[in-house]
């Protein structure tokens, strides 16, 4: 790797981390009017340093941009999809089908680990989490406790659609490292 190309990843390095650093001090600084519990910035601060460290890991011995990509999309899917499950809940606040959610998560992480963090594998691990949460989505739409069905459906259909680009970005990567 030439020194250009390295200051080049030392920048978005710094710059990634200096916008989770932001992210997670935005609370202190605009006082939004709610007091956040010193349990909730270390939980808000291992979600995001988590994701963060995983885009690191996963990235470091790959050049391709596709694959860069698709990494960035399915962390930050995951990190939003325990965030707003922890703050709101997917479905309401309360409602026992939020901790299947946690499950989507898991089964990615592990579609990631059984295909060995090749892009070919994890575009099939992604889409089969896209398909995963499609299906979850219209169970619990279609579950006579769900109060708001078509919010339930169109929040799962944004994260379904996350997740099929990701798995887009890890095919591309995949043709290009096969071409």
């Amino acid at each position: 790797m030439t020194a250009q190309m390295m200051a080049g990843s030392s920048n978005w390095w710094i710059a990634r981390w200096a916008g989770a650093a932001l992210l997670l001090a935005t609370p202190l600084i605009t006082q939004v009017g709610q007091y956040w519990h010193p349990v909730a910035f270390m939980l808000a601060g291992s979600l995001i340093v988590g994701a963060l460290a995983l885009y690191e890991f996963a990235v470091r011995g790959s050049a391709s941009a596709a694959f860069r990509a698709g990494v960035g999309i399915a962390a930050a899917t995951s990190f939003l999809i325990v965030w707003i499950n922890i703050v709101a809940g997917m479905v309401s606040a309360d409602h026992p089908a939020n901790l299947s959610f946690f499950g989507l998560v898991l089964t990615a992480a592990v579609g990631a680990f059984a295909a060995g963090f090749r892009a070919a594998g994890l575009a099939r691990a992604m889409l089969g989490v896209a398909g995963a949460q499609a299906l979850l989505a219209i169970a619990i739409a279609t579950a006579p406790s769900t109060q708001q069905p078509l919010g339930v459906l169109m929040l799962n259909a944004f994260f379904v659609a996350l997740w099929a680009i990701a798995a887009g970005c890890f095919w591309k990567a995949s043709l290009r490292a096969n071409g």
